[in-house]
């Protein structure tokens, strides 16, 4: 991330070179001094205002950059909110969709089933009257035989 500090004037103050010092201990001595007094203070206060105005410019750009970032975060939660929103639609269709499935197979489970039952049904039914008829059967031919076994016995 670009924090524009790089085209910002230097800020730093370098060491006197050593024939000022020396020229502002004799400015200081001197009564006529005022008017170097009056220069240097004005200098310091055009460098004053000069760092004021660089602490300035940072505070200004750090304030739009962090406007920016929340900008961004604010987008980047919408963003996040309609995905959410789009998934929740989706998982909800596709449950739907699962759910009518479910009851269209269990639906066809059912009638199949039912038919089957039925089916058993006819079958055991039929059993049942196949197992009638042969137990009337049996017991004719058991007559039958109780009748053949009587005319046996009779004829010498």
């Amino acid at each position: 991330m670009d924090f524009f500090f790089d085209d910002l004037p230097s800020t730093s103050q370098s060491t006197p070179q050593s024939g000022h010092e020396d020229s502002q201990l004799a400015e200081d001595m001197d009564p006529d001094s005022s008017r170097g007094k009056s220069l240097n203070t004005s200098m310091t206060d055009t460098q004053g205002q000069h760092t004021c105005s660089n602490i300035d410019d940072i505070s200004r750009r750090v304030q739009e950059l962090v406007e920016k970032i929340n900008d961004n975060r604010t987008s980047d939660q919408k963003v996040m909110d309609s995905f959410q929103e789009k998934l929740v639609q989706k998982v909800t269709e596709m449950c739907r969709q699962m759910k009518e499935h479910m009851y269209t197979v269990y639906e066809e489970n059912s009638n199949e089933m039912q038919v089957k039952l039925q089916v058993l049904s006819e079958v055991l039914e039929s059993c049942t009257k196949l197992n009638s008829e042969l137990i009337e059967a049996n017991q004719a031919l058991a007559s039958l035989r109780g009748g053949l076994a009587i005319n046996q016995t009779s004829e010498p």
